[in-house]
């Protein structure tokens, strides 16, 4: 196997798109290694090869090892990382990402630094979650409020549904088997829906932590993302999971999730959720290719960026470059 350094950097131009990604990707009780750029999965049955840059999210369960290497191409490929517990409870998650423009963060950022704007994202955000009703006018309070009954009645009506048994949500940081099994559910889907939302903000190039709705914590724009999908996909999936069998829920819901996620076409569709949020007023996706350029370039004043890498003491003009700064 050659060495990390004898290898050229990968380019946006070698690597699948987002939306034509696996979901994620969940392994235990082996070691995980590199060759080329692949990653290869060693436990008691064999040596499995994986494409690397097809991955979304890598769920490390129990008794997975992985190598530096193999965490290299990850963060080349723009792959999230997650270390998950024995029944899917995420510890850590971390990602590059596939497009060098930084065109969405900026946008991001001008969103979340305006309060006004930061509350119209918050609005639509409801909006596309619940469509049958206008926030329009609402504060962040009433947001709030109206968001926890929308759940409320999601929880019911699911388990009319299903006729599995509901007592409330119940969950405690670090003891998953301490809920009933639709309580697990919910909790190993969430914890999914949260490793595949780190994926796809982190390979857009935005800030996991400026969120709208979330906010505090280095993963606040992640949560935003991962509950547009809750009382559609996350909350009926665990029922009907719960409503089938009552063992092994964690592992089941990984699967009806990752099956649920690519017959839905999620990962394009979260893609676009996010585009829409923060360049609401883009008319159009951008062309193709724009998202592969490798540019920097130097801000100046009335807002104009020029080119990098060159030195401009000494001509009033821009269009006069002079000598380069290396």
């Amino acid at each position: 196997m050659s060495t990390v350094s004898r290898r050229p950097a990968l380019t946006p131009r070698h690597l699948t798109r987002t939306a034509e990604r696996l979901s994620f990707l969940y392994l235990e009780r082996c070691t995980i290694h590199r060759d080329a750029n692949a990653l290869t999965a060693q436990d008691a049955e064999g040596t499995t090869h994986i494409p690397s840059a097809t991955i979304g999210a890598l769920l490390l369960g129990p008794g997975t090892r992985i190598t530096h290497q193999a965490m290299s191409v990850l963060g080349e490929t723009g792959a999230a990382v997650c270390w998950v517990g024995e029944h899917g409870v995420r510890y850590y998650a971390s990602g590059r990402a596939l497009s060098r423009s930084s065109a969405l963060m900026e946008a991001q950022a001008r969103q979340w630094a305006n309060p006004r704007n930061r509350l119209a994202v918050a609005r639509q955000m409801y909006r596309m979650r619940f469509p049958d009703e206008d926030p329009a006018g609402l504060t962040r309070q009433e947001l709030l409020g109206r968001e926890g009954r929308r759940v409320k009645d999601c929880y019911r009506a699911q388990a009319a549904r299903t006729g599995v048994p509901w007592r409330g949500r119940r969950y405690v940081p670090g003891d998953f088997t301490g809920g009933d099994a639709v309580n697990q559910a919910i909790t190993a889907a969430a914890q999914c829906m949260y490793g595949i939302a780190h994926a796809v903000v982190t390979s857009l190039g935005c800030s996991p932590a400026l969120g709208f709705v979330h906010s505090g914590h280095e993963l606040s724009f992640v949560l935003d993302i991962a509950d547009l999908y809750k009382t559609e996909i996350g909350i009926p999936l665990a029922f009907d999971v719960a409503a089938h069998d009552e063992e092994d829920v964690g592992p089941r819901t990984r699967r009806a999730l990752r099956d649920r996620i690519n017959e839905t076409a999620l990962l394009n569709r979260c893609v676009d959720d996010i585009k829409r949020l923060l360049l609401p007023d883009a008319a159009s996706a951008p062309p193709p290719g724009d998202d592969d350029r490798d540019v920097v370039t130097l801000q100046t004043d009335g807002g104009h960026n020029i080119a990098s890498g060159v030195n401009y003491d000494g001509p009033d003009h821009y269009d006069d470059y002079g000598d380069t700064l290396w």
